[in-house]
């Protein structure tokens, strides 16, 4: 994997699974919806939960818990429906994400972020772009382009068209 350095200051959104903190580049951020209605579509992947109505398109939504190996909880009051841009080989392709919150729109400077660590990370370092420190805080920035492989977004672009 070749290292991709952040000599930037960048925005992120935040948000939360279980006790992590995780963030993605505001510029891959479309909207953030509170939780709704999800229609479930058989024989989808355990991580994809269904799809919703963004405005006339229908969007995939995948739960992230479940993506990254976390038991699934039930949604709360600040359960949110992340709705980004996934780039991939050029296609964007917009899908909907579960997060247990959404916390802020915050500013990191390239001092403030490290490289995703080697070895000892309880997540996969090929999703994570690099980790943020804020105020005595971790913050997993995740490299949400490598998130998905380009099977699982064909799996989830062939169950929006049916």
């Amino acid at each position: 994997m070749e290292d991709k350095l952040i000599n930037q200051a960048s925005q992120y959104l935040t948000f939360r699974l279980d006790q992590e903190m995780f963030a993605i580049d505001v510029f891959q951020v479309r909207e953030v919806l509170d939780m709704d209605t999800i229609t479930k579509v058989p024989q989808a992947p355990a991580f994809m939960r269904g799809v919703i109505n963004v405005r006339g398109s229908v969007v995939p939504v995948v739960d992230m818990r479940i993506k990254f190996g976390l038991p699934q909880v039930e949604t709360t009051i600040d359960t949110r429906i992340v709705v980004m841009e996934v780039n991939l080989d050029g296609d964007i392709t917009v899908l909907g994400a579960i997060a247990d919150s959404v916390n802020e729109v915050m500013e990191l400077e390239p001092d403030q972020i490290e490289p995703p660590p080697k070895i000892g990370s309880r997540w996969r370092t090929e999703f994570i772009k690099g980790v943020g420190k804020r105020n005595q805080q971790f913050i997993i920035l995740l490299d949400v382009d490598r998130l998905f492989s380009t099977h699982e977004l064909a799996i989830v672009e062939e169950f929006c068209a049916e």
